[in-house]
């Protein structure tokens, strides 16, 4: 049984970025394998936890480059995001002006309607600007 015939990013022979505009519709999920029985029969809980190390953006104010490393942690429910399409959604904010906080904020959003997770937690480690640095988290819980 295939479980990933709908993700076109990963199947795709060739790549599409985009990088002025962050675009929630590269985002793709797949089934969790902590939700299914047939794959988690003693249904044992899961966690993920994801490191995207070279995560840029603009300042919108001075135009000059912001450099983060994103953190993700998540427990899913139904779903799981796909790697490769975290990837070029993360990319996707490589040429957009917007301030660490908001740009967090914007990507815990976006990663909860796609995955409507049980939690999920979004740090940006951003590098020190002017000898401080920022680390915005944004949290979500299912009520």
């Amino acid at each position: 049984m295939q479980l990933h015939n709908n993700l076109k990013s990963l199947a795709s022979g060739a790549t599409s970025y985009t990088y002025d505009r962050p675009d929630p519709g590269l985002l793709e999920a797949f089934p969790s394998p902590f939700a299914r029985p047939d794959m988690n029969p003693a249904r044992v809980t899961g966690t993920l936890h994801i490191e995207c190390p070279e995560f840029t953006c603009l300042c919108p104010l001075t135009g000059q480059p912001d450099f983060a490393k994103i953190v993700i942690d998540y427990q899913p429910d139904a779903l799981c995001v796909e790697s490769k399409s975290l990837k070029l959604y993360l990319g996707s904010f490589r040429m957009h002006g917007e301030f660490h906080e908001a740009g967090v904020n914007r990507i815990c959003n976006d990663l909860v309607a796609l995955l409507q997770p049980v939690w999920l937690t979004v740090r940006g480690e951003f590098t020190p600007r002017g000898g401080i640095p920022f680390w915005p988290t944004a949290e979500y819980r299912k009520n």
